[in-house]
């Protein structure tokens, strides 16, 4: 047993070897279905459709692209809560520093510093702050959210099934991602700051701020 495992306590290591169990059982019951072990190139989609570096590219060009004003403040508040979950994320697993399941494959697009770790998931606290900031702090209308919740369930479900993480996992990235969800509540940019932050990050003054010149 290596010096780092030994300074584990007793009831942590135990509940880290029923997690291995409970997590494997699952699979294993899940895998029996043929539905489920052919859906491996879906699996993959999800895993793309949230992990941190599409989400970024993908906001970072909407938010320049579409200059709406009155898209600013739900904009540049993802954005944020974005950026906070990764730091959040990242920080748990530099603590933790939980190997990923020994049946693990390397993420194609990269398994950088901290995200070769496994506690907590990182996929999953986005997708559950994303669900969040569109159903409490920007609702979208109602006819989006049963995808909204659909692909949020997904994408936990996938990360277990293909074997990137245990069950303990994903329940520490949906802690974290409504921990995000309700500090970025608090933190809200309100409209007139959005858009001050906006035209001091892009030297432009926006139409309707109160730095507009």
């Amino acid at each position: 047993m290596s010096q780092a495992n030994s300074r584990v306590p007793p009831m942590l290591k135990n509940l880290l070897e029923l997690d291995k169990k409970v997590t494997k059982i699952f699979v294993e019951q899940a895998n029996k279905y043929v539905s489920l072990r052919s859906l491996r190139v879906q699996y993959k989609a999800l895993e793309i459709s949230c992990h941190g570096i599409p989400w970024f590219a993908f906001w970072i060009a909407f938010t320049w692209l579409f200059d709406n004003p009155t898209l600013i403040e739900m904009q540049v508040n993802m954005l944020l809560g974005l950026l906070l979950d990764v730091i959040i994320i990242a920080v748990c697993k530099a603590y933790f520093r939980r190997r990923r399941p020994i049946a693990n494959k390397d993420d194609a697009l990269g398994q950088l510093g901290p995200d070769v770790f496994s506690f907590p998931s990182g996929h999953t606290s986005r997708a559950v702050f994303v669900a969040f900031f569109f159903t409490k702090l920007w609702p979208l209308p109602i006819i989006f959210i049963p995808p909204l919740l659909a692909w949020v369930s997904c994408v936990c479900i996938s990360r277990v099934l293909m074997y990137r993480h245990y069950l303990l996992d994903i329940l520490g990235g949906v802690f974290i991602g409504l921990l995000v969800g309700a500090i970025m509540s608090i933190l809200w940019l309100n409209d007139s700051s959005a858009k001050f932050l906006m035209s001091f990050l892009s030297d432009e003054k926006l139409d309707g701020g109160e730095y507009h010149v």
